[in-house]
């Protein structure tokens, strides 16, 4: 026998040993991340038994894989219990905290109407000026604000007629390519101004871009600058895609096998969505609406009331903010959101001072319902 043979079988069986060595070692798991219940504010007399009711909700839903997100609850600006459950991206294990950014999906609307609001409340623009006051090539007539503000334009959806006139879905699209689109093809409206509500993204992207008409800075900066620095609201910032830097603290959207959604085209416009922050932030933004820090609260008043007479009392909207009045007359005011692999959902009670923050980024389990959610601390 060759010494060659020899070292060939030798060989061989290392190399054998350890392929099953390596195929039957255990895969090695992070462990999950553990909740966090401290809170922003000193709580004084929490009612352990709500805290517990809550946090066993979220752990028991975290447990089974349908929940990965971050909540907080709160009143009257004081937090009762916040937690941050999983990963910022699955795949990377980089565990949340609640400080993580997350895109706010249509939550951004309220936000975006607040902008528009502070600008009428310095007389920079009125509620009923017409669209064609700050977006001259705009090809709809007898367009307000306010008619946006409320859903009420009769406009179609440029998530929808932008299949028909931008098939490229590798080229980004922003608020601009909207407005040009609009602009060449006029795409056929579906109802006339102030006829009735229809729920459409493409008011608020018009928003986003009236506000920068109206205030001469880009939507980014405006908020920046009047909304996040002076509420504290470090956490937050507006994501427009080819435009904005990759903030460390931001997360992924999952789909419904929690695989990582890829950065859409879409993501250029803003208004309508865009604004990542985290429940943290979002309470200060939520304490704000208290004081006339940001709007009058004559104003907000207005942005509070349904402003739709075919609408049920229970499912209305206003100026960015859906509505529902209960029979005693207390008005719960709140959005939720949903965009590539994010659900996020901001319920206010402004009758008891009462929050709920939950943002989460993976479609599996990710819908909620208001009403349990309220269930949890009313």
């Amino acid at each position: 026998m060759s010494v060659k043979f020899i070292v060939g079988i030798v060989s061989f069986v290392a190399v054998t040993s350890a392929i099953v060595a390596f195929s039957t070692q255990k895969k090695v798991e992070l462990p999950p991340p553990t909740p966090v219940t401290t809170s922003l504010l000193p709580v004084e007399n929490v009612d352990s038994a709500l805290v517990k009711k809550i946090d066993h909700y979220f752990r028991r839903r975290y447990k089974h894989k349908r929940f990965n997100g971050t909540v907080l609850f709160a009143e009257k600006g004081k937090v009762i219990y916040k937690g941050a459950f999983g990963y910022g991206t699955l795949r990377n294990k980089d565990t949340l905290s609640t400080r993580s950014a997350f895109q706010l999906a249509s939550v951004t609307k309220p936000l975006t109407s607040t902008a528009v609001l502070m600008l009428a409340d310095r007389k920079t623009l009125s509620l009923q000026d017409s669209v064609h006051c700050y977006l001259p090539r705009f090809p709809y007539k007898d367009v307000t604000i306010e008619q946006l503000l409320i859903q009420k334009s009769g406009l179609p959806e440029y998530l929808y007629f932008s299949d028909l006139y931008w098939p490229d879905y590798k080229t980004t699209i922003n608020n601009e390519d909207v407005l040009c689109m609009m602009e060449m093809h006029v795409p056929r409206p579906y109802y006339r101004p102030d006829y009735r509500y229809n729920y459409t993204n493409t008011n608020y992207s018009l928003l986003a871009s009236i506000i920068e008409k109206a205030s001469g800075q880009q939507y980014q900066d405006f908020v920046q600058e009047n909304i996040f620095a002076p509420l504290g609201m470090h956490d937050s910032f507006v994501y427009a895609k080819d435009e904005t830097p990759v903030y460390h603290q931001m997360t992924s959207g999952h789909d419904g096998r929690r695989r990582r959604i890829a950065d859409s085209h879409f993501n250029g416009v803003v208004g309508d969505k865009g604004i990542y922050s985290s429940v943290e932030d979002m309470l200060r933004f939520d304490q704000a609406l208290y004081t006339d820090k940001l709007v009058s609260q004559e104003l907000l008043e207005q942005a509070f009331s349904p402003a739709h007479k075919r609408l049920y009392a229970h499912d209305n909207y206003g100026m960015g903010w859906r509505i529902n009045t209960q029979k005693n007359g207390n008005k719960i005011i709140y959005h939720s959101g949903w965009w590539k692999g994010y659900r996020t959902y901001f319920i206010r009670m402004p009758y008891s001072e009462k929050t709920i923050i939950v943002l989460t980024n993976c479609l599996r389990g990710g819908f909620l319902s208001n009403n349990e959610l309220r269930s949890l601390i009313e």
